[in-house]
């Protein structure tokens, strides 16, 4: 039957890939952003899009229209919850003919509980980017719901990196799984804290002085020698790793027998007062308005979250060889992040909010350079996300108030998935850099042919009622799946399939095979 489907749905998968290259349960909502707070978001987004505007005009770079209602309403659910919108959902927005509708529906995900679980994801693969083994999943999952927890809560970003580096316990309640991935070694904890908090790539001075920066052998080891006494894993095993600090611990100039203190990467050495461990005191620093670089490595992460490329890019290198592409509205979303007292989910609102945003991914790409950030640029989907939204559209996904992992990660099958499919991630997520072997776990996998089965898939049992048309399951299909009515041309392939088909109900499980393996389908 497969093979049938590749010759008769291809143009379908084939169709797909053009148009984007040249390019669960509804999300439920707790109160909304107070009105003060969406009309400061709001005015934020105006001067960012102005800012843009003023670069664009004066560059003469030519701007990708505004994405519509079906284009926008998929990116804004995958970006803010990793979720797909249900059908009615879909149905009602695109029939709603209100302008205000999109900010509204940005106001309303962000505040849900597959927001908080999707940042915990998000920040959980920034923090512990290598592919996830079996073994570490219990405390992959205590921590993931560690860090949904602090963003259910709308907790200070600021407050939450302090928390993190000062954790204590084992992997199932908190943290370990971070200290556990980088062996609790100072020099890794010190490149790791600098690269992700604070948008500085300090590790080339571990051996010698920065070649490109001004960064110091000295900086480099006084800023790791905030973690020179925690304990190590030693006869721990890394999955039951316990986060804790003991009274001795010093590291050495490389080569030397000199001990380096603790020193902040600002400059000045830290007090040695005898209050809290040292991974307080640098808690303590990084959470302070003598930290200048947190706040603005928060946000541009949040920029990249959410345009697929920083301000700063790479996201994680803020070096003075490396400037950002729009220092002014880098300065002034800086400014309006701590003013707001470092409120993430106000900062993702606010992102989301502009018209910037809200531009296609369609369109030429050889005209308009990356960073003008005057078209969408189309990400891949990460192994979990696309995992997560396959299980959903086949009607097997997890409650919304799960945490994102532990529904993720629950068996073999799941965790092969995951596995096989990161082996192709990229550092850059607007690269499609999946190859033969991910193209065959989606082709060919047990777990794609379970799902588009109409004996298994619940989508395809749903759609299946008797007073279904089936010009009225093919539409259901592409809602739930692509989050757009079907292509005039895409109705008459796909009807001309079915009406030649000795099984209907088969016929259109290959549809649904043919838009999963759609590179549409694993683009935001």
């Amino acid at each position: 039957m497969r093979y049938r489907t590749l010759q008769v749905i291809g143009a379908l998968v084939w169709g797909s890939l053009v148009a984007v290259v040249v390019l669960p349960v509804e999300a439920q909502s707790g109160p909304s952003s107070s009105a003060a707070d969406r009309e400061r978001a709001w005015a934020m987004a105006e001067r960012v899009d102005q800012a843009l505007r003023s670069r664009w005009q004066a560059a003469g770079i030519d701007v990708a229209p505004v994405a519509d209602d079906s284009e926008f309403l998929r990116r804004v659910y995958l970006d803010l919850t990793g979720s797909l919108p249900p059908v009615t959902v879909t149905r009602r927005f695109l029939a709603d003919p209100r302008p205000g509708k999109r900010r509204e529906l940005v106001d309303k995900l962000v505040h849900s509980p597959r927001f908080a679980a999707h940042m915990a994801a998000v920040w959980r693969r920034i923090l512990v980017p290598r592919s996830l083994e079996p073994d570490q999943v219990p405390n992959a999952v205590g921590f993931e719901r560690w860090l949904e927890q602090q963003f259910a809560a709308r907790a200070r970003f600021d407050h939450i990196v302090a928390d993190l580096l000062t954790a204590e316990g084992d992997g199932t309640r908190g943290p370990a799984l971070y200290y556990a991935s980088l062996e609790a070694k100072p020099e890794k904890l010190a490149a790791s804290t600098a690269a992700n908090f604070l948008g500085l790539q300090i590790q080339c001075a571990e051996c010698h002085d920065h070649p490109f920066d001004h960064w110091k052998q000295r900086d480099f080891w006084g800023y790791a020698a905030f973690f020179a006494q925690l304990q190590r894993p030693a006869d721990n095993l890394p999955g039951n790793f316990v986060v804790a600090d003991t009274d001795s611990g010093e590291v050495y100039l490389p080569g030397t027998d000199e001990v380096v203190p603790p020193r902040f990467l600002s400059g000045e050495l830290a007090p040695n007062d005898g209050y809290g461990t040292r991974r307080a005191r640098l808690a303590i620093w990084m959470a302070s308005r003598d930290n200048p670089y947190l706040p603005r490595a928060a946000v541009n992460w949040a920029w990249f979250l959410l345009f697929n490329r920083g301000l700063v890019h790479p996201a994680d290198d803020h070096g003075a060889h490396n400037p950002p592409s729009h220092p002014e509205v880098l300065d002034e979303l800086t400014e309006f992040f701590i003013a707001s007292g470092f409120d993430w989910s106000l900062l993702i609102q606010t992102l989301a909010s502009t018209n910037a945003y809200q531009l296609s991914g369609k369109g030429p790409t050889d005209t308009v350079p990356p960073e003008a950030f005057a078209r969408h640029l189309p990400r891949t989907l990460d192994a979990e996300t696309l995992f997560d939204i396959i299980l959903q559209v086949a009607g097997q996904n997890a409650s919304p108030s799960a945490s994102g992992i532990n529904a993720r990660i629950l068996d073999a099958n799941r965790i092969q998935f995951v596995l096989r499919m990161q082996a192709a991630n990229s550092r850059e997520p607007t690269r499609y850099e999946r190859g033969v072997p991910q193209a065959l776990l989606l082709m060919n996998g047990p777990l794609i042919d379970q799902l588009t089965s109409p004996q298994s898939s619940r989508l395809l049992q749903a759609v299946g009622a008797p007073f279904f048309s089936d010009e009225q399951r093919l539409e259901a299909v592409f809602l739930a799946t692509l989050c757009r009515f079907p292509t005039e041309t895409e109705r008459r392939m796909c009807m001309n399939y079915i009406d030649q088909a000795a099984d209907r109900s088969s016929a259109l499980g290959d549809v649904l095979w043919g838009i999963l393996n759609s590179a549409e389908f694993c683009l935001n």
